[in-house]
């Protein structure tokens, strides 16, 4: 507690950080100011009805800052960058060209960043499209000519790419990164209200049962803190070497592997699967085919959020996607080639494919462990309301995630430019 008070004191006094807050801080609320401009002909009580019984369009609306609950011009909000971010990640997994371009340094990341935008455009087409699918079957919009069509699709995708812009000029000009800025903008804006609703229900019988959620809360708080941060830190030794009249290597050094390797990556494509049922059956439920429609009835009770076979498959899902992911962002076997090229070795195992192994079956197990954790947050709203029964404050895993683990990266961010300041204050005065 003490170092968080001091950086942020330190932060206040040093100009350029307090700068770099400041600005951050303004786009925030242009981003708010946004999010509240809404889109010509959405009945908005029908669209907020039908965001309180879907999930699947409850989690979107997380993501979009919950400028989709409201139908604003950023209704879309970073769901198809976030997308496009996740399928470029694959295919760089896929294609070797795509491989060495990351690896270019800043200049290849600056491709594949601008390959992604261009990604996002028509990921916000078919994702506008869908939308409007949705809620004109609602009822909550009517049909569109092909001119007002092409105009409620130019507004939702500009909505979106004036979104990616501001969290690229926060990345660029403010503290932190600023997409899972703004995404975390978007969920603390919501909780003032939710606790509100909160307060307004509680009575003395009830009174027992909210103590016992907001103190479930603080320890999965901590708990996501812990997890976050928590790394199997592995040795590594680098032989001496003798080039010309210097001496190098001879060092000792440690490789951190992150017990949650893949981040809230696995949840999100969980819920987009598991929840793909119940937004189907939706869609035909009224259906006038009587098998359409018992089949619709029988997914929407198999697929019910407070049920067993829903929680149990989605916690199966996240521990799946977990393990493929982390596959994914880490290679064992690119990482012993580079320790063995550069002269290093682990304790008592030998370079190459040992090595590989050896990585291997650490990765197996520290990832088991941080799988399952992130299984029961995933789950943890359903088993929060069954042991409480407070249903308006939601304790919802994604959530926590994220505005954990955006706090813990803006803190570092904050430190590291206190750290360079003081460095180049230090250069200057040393001149």
């Amino acid at each position: 507690m003490y170092s968080f008070l001091d950086t942020l004191k330190k932060s206040v006094k040093s100009p350029e950080v307090r700068r770099k807050i400041l600005f951050t801080l303004g786009i925030f609320l242009l981003f708010r100011f946004l999010a509240h401009i809404p889109v010509a002909g959405v009945d908005l009580g029908q669209l907020k009805n039908l965001f309180a019984g879907n999930q699947f369009l409850g989690l979107l609306n997380i993501f979009s800052g919950g400028t989709l609950a409201n139908f604003s011009i950023m209704a879309l909000g970073l769901g198809p960058y976030i997308n496009a971010s996740i399928i470029m990640q694959l295919l760089t997994m896929v294609f070797p060209k795509l491989e060495e371009m990351q690896q270019e340094g800043e200049s290849g990341r600056k491709k594949i960043s601008q390959y992604t935008r261009f990604l996002t455009i028509p990921l916000s087409v078919l994702q506008t499209i869908g939308m409007y699918a949705l809620l004109r079957s609602q009822g909550i919009i009517g049909d569109l000519s092909p001119l007002s069509m092409i105009s409620f699709i130019l507004t939702m995708t500009a909505g979106t790419m004036l979104l990616v812009w501001l969290g690229e000029l926060i990345t660029q000009k403010g503290i932190g990164n600023g997409i899972s800025l703004l995404i975390f903008g978007g969920i603390v804006g919501q909780f003032p209200v939710v606790v509100a609703q909160t307060f307004s229900t509680i009575t003395p019988e009830t009174m027992t049962n909210t103590l016992t959620f907001v103190a479930l809360g603080l320890v999965v708080i901590a708990a996501v803190v812990f997890m976050t941060e928590a790394t199997r830190q592995i040795p590594v030794y680098y032989a001496k070497r003798v080039r010309g009249n210097r001496d190098q290597g001879g060092e000792a050094t440690y490789l951190p592997l992150r017990l949650n390797q893949a981040g809230v990556i696995p949840i999100i494509f969980a819920v987009s699967i598991v929840l793909l049922p119940s937004l189907f059956a939706n869609f035909f439920a009224s259906s006038s085919n009587a098998t359409l429609a018992g089949i619709a009835r029988n997914l929407n009770i198999w697929f019910a959020p407070t049920g067993i076979f829903y929680n149990v498959f989605y916690f199966l899902l996240v521990v799946g996607f977990t393990f493929f992911y982390t596959a994914i962002v880490f290679n064992p076997k690119k990482i012993s080639e580079q320790i063995q090229k550069h002269g290093g070795f682990i304790p008592g195992v030998r370079p190459g494919s040992p090595t590989t192994k050896y990585l291997n079956y650490i990765l197996t197990r520290i990832t088991l462990v941080g799988a399952s954790f992130l299984g029961m947050v995933a789950i943890l709203p359903g088993i929060a309301n069954a042991l409480t029964g407070v249903q308006t404050l939601l304790l919802g895993g994604t959530s926590i995630l994220i505005v954990v683990a955006v706090v813990l990266e803006t803190f570092k961010a904050i430190e590291a430019n206190l750290v360079m300041r003081s460095y180049d204050s230090y250069l200057v005065n040393k001149k």
